[in-house]
């Protein structure tokens, strides 16, 4: 879908691992899961404001609004930036809302090896380099990130020979390891492998790893995968749908973000049990992110939402070019038999 896939989503980190350094102040604050508790009992918990520096530790704001009744869990995550300034999202888990259920963590010694490892580092550097210049294009035809920032191009080039090398090592500690940082750069150089049907089923499992981390890159390696499958179906490739369906509904905020990415790839030819499965279990939470203020975190929901609706992508995009969202919204929300 092309007017999509322009959206690298710069807003969100690329990568799980690099550096923040000082965020700008909030601009917008956008919460998710609200279902009993409001909007208004949600902020005058949270306690922070649009116009506020973010807080060194967002502890106190998360035991507030744990505290409010029926909330379970609650999250906050900083995105920098939309027009040089910070969103902060706020996520409620609530009694009764779909649980998400990972993996414990693993025990293995194995560990990667000191290449690999000297590559991340490289890429990392790079990478906040690239943040700080402004110049975070890249390009993805060939289902793996490739930034034009030349240094962090050259990390990658590293990463594609690494991944020759080492692929059962690096699927080794993908899944065994016990360092989570270390399965998340597994699972960020894995992603380079040239077939990529040799990884998908990896970077699947590592879906439900416990680290956000991994689950965010491996989350990011698929949906550029998603996208290959979708420009060359002769390459056999085959991301499933039912995974990210359930990430949608996470408390954490990459796993939304990421699984509705790969999900706008995955809905395109308009699959009726892909859309029927989203329909039944995700519908609240796409709605959800499909108002966030941020349209380039809000579109990929609204993309899925009007296909659930019936809606040509013509009319979505469209709609979504004049920042008109409720057509979309209420298509979705339409019995399905009415559409």
């Amino acid at each position: 879908m092309s007017f999509l896939s322009a959206l690298v989503l710069l807003l969100s980190s690329l990568f799980a691992g690099q550096s923040e350094g000082q965020m700008p102040p909030i601009s917008v604050i956008d919460f998710y899961g609200l279902r009993m508790v409001s909007e208004a009992q949600a902020r005058q918990a949270l306690r922070i404001k649009e116009g506020d520096t973010p807080p060194e530790s967002t502890l106190a704001a998360r035991l507030r609004l744990e505290a409010l009744p029926g909330v379970t869990q609650a999250r906050l995550e900083f995105v920098c930036c939309n027009k040089g300034k910070t969103t902060l999202y706020v996520g409620l888990a609530e009694k009764g809302s779909p649980a998400m259920e990972f993996r414990p963590a693993p025990t293995g010694s194995v560990r990667l090896y000191a290449d690999v490892l000297q590559a991340g580092a490289a890429f990392d550097k790079a990478f906040s380099e690239a943040m700080q210049l402004g110049d975070m294009a890249e390009d993805e035809g060939d289902g793996q990130s490739m930034m034009r920032y030349p240094p962090a191009r050259a990390a990658q080039q590293q990463f594609v020979k690494l991944a020759a090398i080492h692929q059962a090592q690096l699927r080794d500690v993908l899944r065994n390891s016990a360092d989570p940082a270390q399965r998340a750069l597994a699972a960020q150089v894995l992603a380079y492998v040239a077939d990529k049907k040799q990884v998908v089923d990896d970077l699947v499992y590592a879906m439900t790893d416990p680290s956000d981390d991994v689950r965010n890159n491996a989350m990011r390696a698929l949906w550029l995968i998603a996208l290959l499958q979708q420009r060359s179906p002769d390459l056999g490739i085959h991301v499933p749908a039912g995974p990210f369906v359930d990430l949608l509904n996470s408390i954490v905020w990459t796993d939304r973000n990421k699984a509705s990415l790969t999900l706008s790839e995955l809905t395109e030819k308009r699959d009726p049990e892909t859309l029927k499965m989203l329909r039944e279990r995700a519908l609240p939470a796409l709605v959800d992110m499909a108002k966030w203020h941020a349209m380039g975190h809000a579109e990929p929901a609204l993309l899925i939402l009007g296909r659930i609706g019936g809606m040509s992508d013509a009319d979505i995009e469209a709609d979504c070019n004049k920042d008109d969202r409720q057509p979309i919204i209420s298509a979705a929300l339409k019995p399905a038999a009415t559409n």
